[in-house]
């Protein structure tokens, strides 16, 4: 059986020849996708519309869910090969009506990119009372994967590319609190541990997925310029953590480290496309290639061990199907 990543074993760098600097355009060179089914969720802004647009160029049929329809066709308008339908990814009901949908097609499914999340959001719940960031960036990726299984299968070779994050590294799952009804709620904590639960989550599914020709990756896109992201993110949040002064002007050294959009979505068009990573998976990436083990005692580089581990990443399985009301057969 190939080698799992289960607590960062294949956790190293592999020469893929790219970096913090590469494009899409330069990762996706030389690929052709005609005949591939693609969903990227978030695919109308930012790093998730580089992608639409990088993957449908190269000829990928590629399928937009979005919340707002009319925003999506005025933002994608003239990207060829692009399908848009409904979804809502805080409603459990949205999601099973947008998978139903697709199953109903027939089609089989190449790639499943969960690339949608939010952040920097006030306490909110979904209808269950789950909190939003753990709703909308991980449990909305567990339901997505696990109603569109038969479509990956059917794919007879497929890649699950979920974006994570950086910000992984402000919290480790909380397993006995993952909803903050016991504990204060801290916007950046719950999205740690929501960015924790993807890396968990892609570990896991890669392991139980890899025998049916499914492989499945966790990546950090980088800190980027232009996206929604921190739309509702308050100016005195940023000066707090140095980005900027009190008038929102982005200090020097922040605006030289923040990426374009073209290089924050390479690494997920390596992740999705890459012939380097055929037999490898579970692993998280970051700057176009597989990151390093990260440092435990402050953010840095690379992945938290926290989030690699495999008895975590187990628990966080039961704990989803349990969550979802899914039980996630991987058969």
């Amino acid at each position: 059986m190939k080698q799992s990543n289960y607590n960062g074993a294949l956790q190293k760098p592999i020469g893929s020849g790219f970096n913090g600097k590469s494009t899409s355009a330069e990762v996706i060179k030389d690929i052709d996708l005609t005949g591939k089914i693609v969903i990227v969720t978030g695919g109308n802004t930012g790093i998730g519309l580089e992608t639409v647009e990088t993957l449908a160029c190269a000829g990928a049929t590629v399928i937009v869910p979005a919340r707002n329809i009319e925003k999506a066709k005025e933002n994608l308008h003239g990207i060829p090969n692009v399908e848009i339908e409904a979804l809502d990814l805080i409603d459990h009901n949205s999601i099973d009506a947008f998978a139903d949908k697709f199953l109903a097609s027939g089609r089989p499914l190449h790639l499943l990119i969960n690339n949608a999340g939010i952040m920097w959001v006030p306490l909110r719940r979904d209808i269950r009372g789950i909190e939003s960031q753990l709703a909308v960036n991980y449990l909305a990726q567990f339901h997505l994967t696990a109603r569109l299984w038969p479509a990956l299968k059917k794919a007879n070779g497929a890649r699950i590319v979920n974006v994570s994050s950086q910000g992984h590294q402000f919290a480790p799952f909380n397993f006995d609190d993952p909803n903050f009804e016991q504990r204060e709620y801290e916007t950046l904590q719950g999205y740690g541990q929501s960015k924790t639960a993807v890396n968990l989550f892609s570990l896991e599914l890669d392991n139980r997925a890899k025998e049916f020709g499914i492989r499945a990756y966790s990546l950090h896109p980088g800190s980027i310029a232009g996206t929604e992201l921190a739309r509702e993110a308050p100016l005195e949040l940023f000066v707090k953590m140095g980005f900027c002064d009190e008038k929102g002007n982005l200090f020097p050294e922040v605006a030289a480290s923040l990426k374009s959009i073209p290089q924050g979505a390479s690494t997920t068009i390596w992740c999705a496309t890459s012939p380097q990573l055929n037999n490898i998976g579970g692993v998280f990436c970051e700057d176009t290639e597989i990151a390093e083990l990260a440092m435990e005692t402050q953010i840095s580089t690379g992945v938290k061990a926290y989030s690699l581990e495999e008895d975590s990443a187990k628990s966080l399985w039961k704990l989803s199907e349990k969550l979802t009301g899914i039980a996630f057969k991987v058969e």
